[in-house]
C-alpha cells in the first residue's frame, strides 16, 4: 500500500476516485486547507506521490474534479467548464525557460485554479469550489506577441451556481504575470476575471491569490459566497497594521503609510534634511517600505541608492514597455551630461554660457564631445575603446530637439507679451491670479519680514496704464497678480546663502488691453529686511533705454527662476504626484476590487506610486536632480511642506474651485460649466473647462448607477473607510480641518471623484508634458539664478554695464546645471508607447467590467473627449485667439486629448504615469 498526498500547498475541492481494481480511502479537509488522500494500491508497496492530481489517469488512478456537489445530491450532472489563462511574457524572454515554463505548465504541474461560486457550500460554509490545473497551452494571439494562453478544464456540478471568484496558486519558482482567465462553459455565457497582476511564487507566499470576476458589487451586494473572500483580499493588502513589520519584499502587495523620512542621510552632514509629515514640517503621506532607521537619526529611515530599485507594491511597478521607455530616457539624459560633466571636471569648475550660440549649438550640432584643447586630458580619463567611439561618433545621440517655444520664433521668449501669455498658456498657467484689492500687503509677521506694503505704488503702476486710473482697471478686472512673495521670503536669506545661488522673492503686475494682450507692467523682487533696509524692496517696470531694457530682462529672468521653482515644487510634485498617492494607498486598502469605485479608478492610478519612489530616489532627495537645478536647492522640499501647509487644501483642487479662488472666473450657473472666465482667452482654463466636464459627467452618471437607493453612500463601509482613511492617515497632518467635503450623498461623491480623476489625468498633463517644450531653452525658464540684479554702487555693476549680454548668460544656471535639467523634463515630457490615454480603453482592460449601462456610458465620455480635441484644434486655428495663434505662437495642445509617444506637447494619460 503507497500513500498518495495532495502538495500540502494547494486547496482542494471535493474529488472523486474511479478505479475498478483498487480499494481507496479517501480523507479531505474543508475550505482552503490541504487535503491528504490515502490510495490503497493492491501491491502493498508504501510510496508517496507529489505530483498535482488531474482528471487523466495516473498510475491507474483516475481523478476527476468536482464531478458531485459536497454533499453528492446532483445525481451525477456535470458541466464541461474551460479555462483560458492569458500570461504576459517578457518582451525579450529566454526560449529554454520558455519552453521550461510551457512544459511544466502543460504537464500541470505549474498552476492551480480553483473556481468559487457564488453559492455557499452547506458544509463548508464557504462558497462551492472546485479546482483543476493549467495544462497545455493555445496558440499565441497573433497581434500581441508577447501574450501566451494555457487552458485549464473543469468538471463542475450543474448545480455549481455562478463563479464569482478565483483562487490561483504559482507552483513554480518564480512569478509570473496574468493578465486574465475566461471560464467558457457556463449558462450565462464567457465570464471574465481580468486580473493585470503579478501571482507570486508559492516559495514566496503560501497564499493562494483572488481573483474576482468583472462584476461590480457594493459591499451589502457582494453574493455569499465570496463574502469572506471579499475581507481576506482586503485584508491580506493591508500588512499587520504596526510599524514594527520588516523591509518589505519585492514580491509583495502590501499597502501602508509613512512620512517622508527617507529624503536625506543623517550619516553624512552635507545630505541632514528633515523629516516631512509633522505639525511643524506637514506633508502627505507616502508608501511605507519598511526599511531600518539610520543609525544617526532614528526618525530617519535608510535610504536604498540607484540602480537598486525602492519598494512599491508589486502590481505598482512599471511594465516592461514603460520600463524600457524610462530607461532609456534615463541614458540620455547620461549622455546628454557627459561632456559637460567632463569639461566641469576638468576646468574644475562649471562653466557658463558666454554667448547665445553655445546655447543654440544643444540644439543645431548636438554636445561638442571633444575639445582639441583638452583631447590628451579626455584620453587619459576615458579608458576603453567603446567609450572613446561613443565620444568620437555620438553627436548624434547627444543632440536635443529644438523646444516647440524657440521652434517658430527663436527670440519669442524676449518679448513681454510672451512673457505674459505664458502665464495663461505656458507650463504652470495656475498661479495668475486677479488683482482684488489695492494696496498689496503681506501675510507675513512683520515684526519679522518687515513692513508689510508692497512697493508697487498707485503712482508708479498709472504710469504704465496709458492714462487709466488704477480704481477703473481694478473695476474693470483688468488687473492681474503672480504673487510669490510670502511663499518665499522667508526661504530667500537660506536660499541665498548657498554658493551661486541668488533669488528675489517676486511679485508680477499684468494688465489685459483692450484687445486681449495680457502684458507685464511691473515686478518687484524683495530681498530680507536688513538694518540698513527694513523694507528691501524693488520695482522694475519695462525699460526704456539700452540699460533699463537689460535690467528689465534679468527682472523677468528672476520671476521665471520663481516660477520654475513652484512650478516644479508645489504645482507638480506636491499638488498632484505627492497629494495622490494617499489616494491610491487607500484605495487599495479600503476598496475591494469589486467595489464599482474601486473599478472607476484604478485605470487613474497607474505606474504613479512607482514614479514617485523614483523620484524620492534619484529627484526630491538630497543631493538630488531638484536640488542641484532649481532655486531653493537644499531647502526645496521644505518648500514644498510650507506651501502644503499654508495653501494647499482638497476643496480648492478641483477646477472650477481653484479659478474662482484666484480671482479668474466667477460662478455663473447659466455658462455650461457653472463658471464664465475673466479672461476669456485662457487656453488651460478654457480647455481645461471642457475636460473637467467631460469628467464630471461621467463620473456623475456612473456613481447615479451604482447608488440608487438614498442611504446608499452611507451605508457603505468601504467607500466611508476609504474617505476616512484619506482624510486622517494619507492627509493626517491636515485631517482636522473644517473644508473636507463630507461624504453622505451621491454629489459629495461624485466631486470627490471628480477632483481625484481631474487632477491625475487633466491637471497633470497640462503641468507636466510642456516641460520641455517650455523649459528646454534655459534663457525662457530658468530654475534658478546666480546673480542679484547689479545696483550702480555695486562691483558686478561695471561689468554689467560693458557686456550686458555676458551677465545675463552668466546669471542663468551653466552649462552642466541647464543640460541636467534639460534632460530631465525631456524625460518627463515623454510619452511612453504603452501610455493609456483618458476615455481609452486597451486590450488589457476591455473585460474591465460586465455591465454593459456602464459600457454606454464610458462610450458617450470616450465620444466627448473625441469631439473636445476637435473643438481645441478649432480654437488653436482662431485668429482671435492670441494666446493661441499669431507669428511664431505654439497652439496650446497641453489638453488635448490623444497623442503619441514621445515628446509630443500633448495628451492626456489616465494617470500620473512619468
Amino acid at each position: 500500500m503507497f500513500a498518495v498526498k495532495s502538495n500540502p500547498l494547494l486547496v482542494r475541492s471535493p474529488i472523486v476516485f474511479s478505479d475498478k481494481k483498487h480499494r481507496r480511502n479517501i480523507s479531505r479537509s474543508s475550505g482552503r486547507q490541504s487535503v491528504q488522500i490515502q490510495a490503497v494500491i493492491s501491491s502493498g508497496d508504501s510510496k508517496t506521490a507529489t505530483s498535482p492530481l488531474d482528471s487523466k489517469e495516473t498510475n491507474g488512478l483516475v481523478v476527476q474534479h468536482g464531478s458531485g456537489s459536497s454533499d453528492g445530491s446532483n445525481n451525477g450532472e456535470v458541466l464541461e467548464v474551460k479555462a483560458v489563462v492569458t500570461i504576459r511574457k517578457k518582451m525579450k524572454s529566454n526560449i529554454v525557460e520558455d519552453q521550461l515554463e510551457y512544459f511544466i505548465n502543460g504537464a500541470g504541474q505549474g498552476i492551480q485554479i480553483q473556481l468559487v461560486s457564488e453559492q455557499i457550500d452547506p458544509v463548508t460554509n464557504n462558497g462551492k469550489r472546485v479546482e483543476s490545473y493549467v495544462r497545455g497551452w493555445l496558440p499565441k494571439p497573433s497581434n500581441v506577441p508577447y501574450v501566451v494562453e494555457y487552458s485549464a478544464d473543469f468538471t463542475v456540478p450543474t448545480d455549481f451556481g455562478s463563479p464569482a471568484a478565483i483562487l490561483i496558486t504559482n507552483l513554480r519558482p518564480k512569478e509570473f504575470h496574468l493578465l486574465e482567465i475566461i471560464l467558457h462553459g457556463f449558462a450565462e455565457g464567457p465570464v471574465f476575471f481580468p486580473a493585470n497582476t503579478w501571482i507570486h511564487s508559492h516559495n514566496d507566499n503560501p497564499q493562494s491569490r483572488i481573483i474576482f470576476k468583472n462584476q461590480a458589487y457594493l459591499p451589502s451586494q457582494t453574493p455569499p459566497g465570496i463574502k469572506d473572500l471579499r475581507l481576506e483580499d482586503l485584508l491580506s493588502i493591508r500588512g499587520s497594521g504596526t510599524h514594527q513589520e520588516k523591509e518589505r519584499k519585492s514580491h509583495e502587495r502590501i499597502y501602508d503609510y509613512a512620512p517622508y523620512n527617507d529624503l536625506g542621510n543623517p550619516n553624512k552632514e552635507e545630505l541632514v534634511r528633515p523629516v516631512l509629515g509633522d505639525p511643524e514640517r506637514p506633508y502627505p503621506r507616502r508608501c511605507r517600505t519598511g526599511r531600518p532607521p539610520t543609525r544617526s537619526d532614528p526618525m530617519t529611515e535608510t535610504r536604498i541608492e540607484k540602480p537598486h530599485p525602492v519598494y512599491v507594491p508589486r502590481d505598482e511597478t512599471f511594465e516592461e514597455i514603460k520600463q524600457a521607455t524610462f530607461s532609456a530616457g534615463r541614458l540620455k539624459a547620461v549622455l546628454h551630461n557627459l561632456i559637460p560633466t567632463i569639461s566641469a571636471s576638468l576646468s574644475r569648475s562649471d562653466i557658463p554660457f558666454k554667448c547665445f550660440s553655445e546655447i543654440d549649438k544643444l540644439y543645431i550640432d548636438g554636445v561638442s564631445l571633444i575639445d582639441e584643447e583638452n583631447k590628451g586630458l579626455v584620453d587619459s580619463l576615458l579608458v576603453g575603446k567603446v567609450m572613446k567611439q561613443v565620444l568620437s561618433s555620438g553627436k548624434r545621440l547627444l543632440k536635443y530637439e529644438l523646444p516647440a517655444i524657440v521652434k517658430g520664433d527663436k527670440f519669442a521668449w524676449l518679448r513681454d507679451n510672451e512673457f505674459a501669455r505664458q502665464a495663461l498658456a505656458g507650463v504652470n498657467p495656475v498661479n495668475i491670479e486677479l488683482l482684488k484689492e489695492f494696496p498689496i500687503c503681506s501675510k507675513l509677521d512683520p515684526t519679522v519680514y518687515g513692513p508689510p506694503e508692497s512697493a508697487l505704488t498707485k503712482e508708479l503702476l498709472e504710469q504704465e496704464l496709458g492714462g487709466m486710473s488704477l480704481e477703473k482697471a481694478l473695476e474693470e478686472k483688468r488687473l492681474f497678480i503672480i504673487d510669490y512673495h510670502d511663499t518665499l521670503l522667508p526661504f530667500i536669506k537660506k536660499m541665498n546663502s548657498l554658493p551661486e545661488r541668488k533669488a528675489y522673492a517676486s511679485r508680477t503686475i499684468l494688465f489685459i488691453t483692450k484687445t486681449g494682450i495680457l502684458r507685464p507692467i511691473a515686478i518687484e523682487l524683495s530681498l530680507p529686511q536688513t538694518p540698513s533696509s527694513p523694507q528691501n524692496k524693488r520695482v522694475y517696470t519695462q525699460g526704456h533705454d539700452a540699460t533699463t531694457d537689460w535690467i528689465w530682462k534679468l527682472a523677468k529672468a528672476h520671476v521665471c527662476s520663481n516660477d520654475a521653482g513652484i512650478h516644479q515644487l508645489v504645482n507638480h510634485w506636491l499638488r498632484t504626484h505627492a497629494c495622490m498617492e494617499p489616494y491610491i494607498i487607500a484605495s487599495h486598502r479600503q476598496l475591494s476590487p469589486m467595489h464599482p469605485i474601486y473599478k472607476l479608478l484604478h485605470p487613474h492610478m497607474r505606474y504613479t506610486m512607482e514614479i514617485n519612489a523614483l523620484a524620492r530616489q534619484n529627484l526630491i532627495n538630497g543631493g538630488g536632480i531638484i536640488e542641484a537645478s532649481f532655486s531653493p536647492g537644499k531647502y526645496a522640499m521644505e518648500l514644498s511642506s510650507a506651501a502644503y501647509k499654508n495653501m494647499w487644501r482638497f476643496d480648492m483642487e478641483s477646477l472650477p474651485a481653484d479659478l474662482i479662488r484666484r480671482g479668474m472666473a466667477v460662478e455663473d450657473p447659466s455658462m455650461p460649466y457653472g463658471v464664465k472666465l475673466v479672461i476669456d482667452d485662457y487656453p488651460y482654463a478654457a480647455d481645461g473647462l471642457l475636460i473637467w466636464s467631460a469628467i464630471k459627467e461621467w463620473v456623475e452618471s456612473y456613481v447615479e448607477h451604482f447608488y440608487s437607493e438614498s442611504n446608499s453612500i452611507t451605508s457603505d463601509v468601504e467607500l466611508q473607510e476609504w474617505w476616512s482613511e484619506i482624510k486622517f492617515k494619507g492627509h493626517h497632518d491636515k485631517s482636522n480641518e473644517p473644508w473636507w467635503p463630507k461624504l453622505d450623498i451621491k454629489e459629495d461623491l461624485s466631486g470627490i471623484l471628480t477632483t481625484i480623476i481631474w487632477i491625475a489625468s487633466g491637471q497633470h498633463a497640462a503641468i507636466n508634458f510642456g516641460q520641455y517644450p517650455f523649459g528646454g531653452y534655459v534663457p525662457n525658464r530658468p530654475t534658478l539664478m546666480r546673480k542679484l540684479i547689479p545696483q550702480e554702487n555695486d562691483s558686478d555693476y561695471e561689468k554689467f554695464i560693458r557686456n550686458p549680454q555676458l551677465f545675463f548668460l552668466s546669471s542663468l544656471p551653466t552649462q552642466l546645471q541647464a543640460t541636467k535639467v534639460m534632460a530631465v523634463q525631456d524625460t518627463l515630457s515623454t510619452h511612453s508607447p504603452d501610455e493609456e490615454y483618458l476615455g481609452q480603453t486597451n486590450y488589457l482592460h476591455n473585460h474591465w467590467i460586465n455591465d454593459n449601462e456602464i459600457l454606454k456610458l464610458f462610450g458617450k465620455f470616450s465620444a466627448r473627449l473625441e469631439e473636445i480635441e476637435e473643438i481645441i484644434n478649432a480654437r488653436n486655428k482662431d485668429p482671435s485667439l492670441k494666446s493661441r495663434t499669431g507669428a511664431g505662437v505654439p497652439p496650446y495642445e497641453l489638453l488635448l486629448p490623444l497623442s503619441g509617444p514621445g515628446v509630443t506637447g500633448r495628451g492626456i494619460p489616465n494617470s500620473i504615469s512619468i
